[in-house]
């Protein structure tokens, strides 16, 4: 156990045996050498609102009193405004136990302070504050906004570093990716009477998939026959339990009653790796009204913009099966093939014919001349 724990579990129980009680947790600060530090007392009524709180530092040697009056307090760049107590720049000095009291004594509030310096990685560790972003959304970084100084000592602005790398950035994501994932530094500056004075945040960002629907496709046609029963699904990755998708017909929410001609049901799927959502689109008898409608399946998310996908239903165009379309090619084959053979054979025999009168003829002649000559 550190000094400063000890003390500040003795400062606890002293507390409690005097009969003091504090009306929360002790509240531990963890800053860098040169910071400003601010401890506000909080206030439990209406009562405390206009009072001026008395501060205690609880030292290793002794408890000091500290007000703005006091030469102490302004040696060491300590000032009190309202409720609270402001350390314009830390030092290993400053480290240690306060409390402060509305001078009531049964209402105290504790405060631990750990000074660390720059290069110490442990400051770093107990000033995470942790950031969830998604790929392909845009994302801005949130500077812790905690202990705030009053009101007489001016904001100046916010500055943004990522771990390993010296140039400042703005702490916005247009779109955002899994590569951006890192420790980022942020350090609010103040300006007080001319001089600067900084504090500052370490915001580790995780940048994991955003939901999105797998399929179907976007502007998918299902080729459907009318009459038969369809199911068709939309598969969604999702990596947020408030995620959910769900169906739309021409804008319309679908029903989740299985006693509708169209309906839709959901199942949720989980593993150590992921977690699908299947939101299933049931036909129960395809009719011509259905397909002259597109349906949507959306997807509604508590981290980024929603998504849609939309769909439409064709009728199936009927074709004839392979073997009754050879056996009709072959029965076409053979009819055009035999009324050829047909149309050959009468050519032939029409000559035939030709050629035995022509014969015929030549005979007659022919004795018609030998009668003539023996005339």
């Amino acid at each position: 156990m550190t000094t400063q724990q000890t003390l500040l579990v003795l400062l606890l129980v002293l507390t409690l045996l005097t009969g003091v009680m504090s009306s929360q947790e002790a509240q531990v600060l963890h800053v860098r050498v040169g910071e400003m530090v601010v401890l506000e007392c909080p206030y439990l009524s209406h009562k405390d609102g206009g009072a001026t709180p008395l501060w205690t530092n609880h030292s290793t040697q002794d408890v000091n009193v500290i007000n703005n009056m006091s030469t102490s307090a302004e040696q060491m760049d300590v000032l009190i405004h309202g409720r609270s107590l402001v350390i314009l720049r830390a030092t290993i000095n400053h480290q240690g136990n306060y409390s402060c009291t509305y001078g009531n004594a049964s209402r105290r509030f504790c405060f631990g302070l750990t000074v660390y310096t720059t290069q110490s990685r442990e400051h770093g560790e107990k000033n995470q504050n942790p950031s969830t972003c998604y790929t392909q959304q845009s994302c801005t970084l949130r500077c812790p906004a905690v202990n705030i100084p009053p009101v007489n000592i001016t904001s100046n602005g916010i500055m943004w570093h990522k771990e390993g790398e010296s140039s400042p950035q703005n702490g916005y994501f247009e779109s955002i990716s899994e590569k951006d994932s890192s420790v980022y530094t942020c350090t609010r500056s103040y300006l007080y009477r001319g001089q600067t004075y900084n504090m500052t945040f370490t915001v580790s960002l995780d940048v994991k998939p955003s939901s999105e629907i797998l399929s179907p496709h976007k502007n998918e046609a299902f080729r459907v026959d009318l009459g038969s029963t369809v199911v068709i699904n939309c598969t969604v990755f999702v990596n947020s339990d408030f995620d959910d998708a769900f169906w739309l017909s021409d804008g319309s929410f679908v029903e989740t009653d299985n006693s509708f001609p169209v309906f839709y049901n959901s199942t949720r799927v989980k593993n150590s790796k992921e977690e699908k959502l299947t939101a299933s689109l049931v036909f129960t008898k395809i009719s011509e009204e259905d397909l002259l409608k597109n349906y949507t399946c959306k997807l509604e998310s508590s981290h980024q913009s929603s998504s849609f996908v939309t769909i439409t239903l064709t009728r199936k165009a009927h074709h004839f099966p392979l073997s009754l379309t050879l056996c009709i090619v072959a029965i076409v084959a053979v009819i055009v093939l035999t009324i050829g053979g047909a149309v050959i054979l009468s050519r032939g025999c029409s000559r035939s014919k030709g050629c035995v009168r022509l014969n015929r003829a030549k005979r007659s002649s022919s004795h018609l001349s030998t009668s003539w000559s023996r005339v």
